[in-house]
């Protein structure tokens, strides 16, 4: 990262605030936990966060009101939380400018993913460095450019943080189904194949003979 992401939690269960808390350090954000609404709210004016984990069911002043609240100047990321998975709160939540939405009990592993989509979909600077330089390549994400030997290379959006992403994450491998979270994220619900065809893409307008890197699929993952 270059920064350390700011994660606002705001959640009355001291359980369910240290679970958070020790996934997202681990991750490493840097957290802040509150257990009312009102107390949350003014934290998040004294130290704007980079995204907002908010409960629905909370004392002093519900999530509802929070989301609203900081809805009203402000366009922080909110994940929200609850322990009840009717449409209708789902529907309230997104229309008061909710980003996504977790239903309670959790895995917290599905969290960390939802915080990185999220996150991505809001400011992808937010996880990692604008410019990445590799020998012959230099990704501007902040330009949305790319530069292939000294020449610039037009990439669509997606083939433009697709590339971004696996660049970052040098040496990593990552299923269809991941990037697809990752890029497209976690609702998506096209073909699969979708991939394979921008990495193809990716392939034919960078080429295949670069001694220093390469887009490698490993077969069966």
């Amino acid at each position: 990262m270059n920064k350390q992401v700011k994660v606002l939690v705001i959640e009355d269960d001291p359980y369910i605030c240290d679970l958070i808390f020790l996934y997202t350090e681990k991750s490493g954000y840097q957290v802040s936990i509150a257990n009312d609404g009102i107390t949350g709210l003014g934290m998040f004016y004294d130290r704007p966060p980079d995204l907002v984990i908010l409960d629905i069911m909370l004392p002093e002043m519900d999530g509802w009101e929070v989301c609203e609240e900081i809805r009203r100047f402000d366009k922080t990321p909110i994940i929200m939380l609850t322990g009840r998975g009717e449409s209708y709160d789902k529907l309230k939540g997104f229309s008061l400018g909710a980003d996504d939405y977790l239903i309670k009990p959790f895995d917290p592993n599905e969290l960390m993913a939802r915080i990185k989509a999220v996150l991505r979909r809001a400011n992808p600077m937010l996880i990692g460095n604008e410019i990445i330089k590799l020998p012959l390549l230099e990704i501007n994400l902040q330009q949305y450019k790319v530069t292939f030997k000294d020449r610039e290379i037009e990439l669509p959006p997606k083939e433009m943080e697709l590339l971004y992403f696996l660049a970052l994450h040098r040496n990593q491998v990552f299923t269809r189904q991941q990037l697809l979270e990752q890029l497209w994220g976690l609702d998506y619900e096209g073909d699969s194949r979708t991939v394979d065809v921008h990495i193809k893409r990716i392939r034919d307008k960078l080429g295949e003979s670069n001694s220093y890197w390469k887009v490698k699929t490993i077969r069966g993952i």
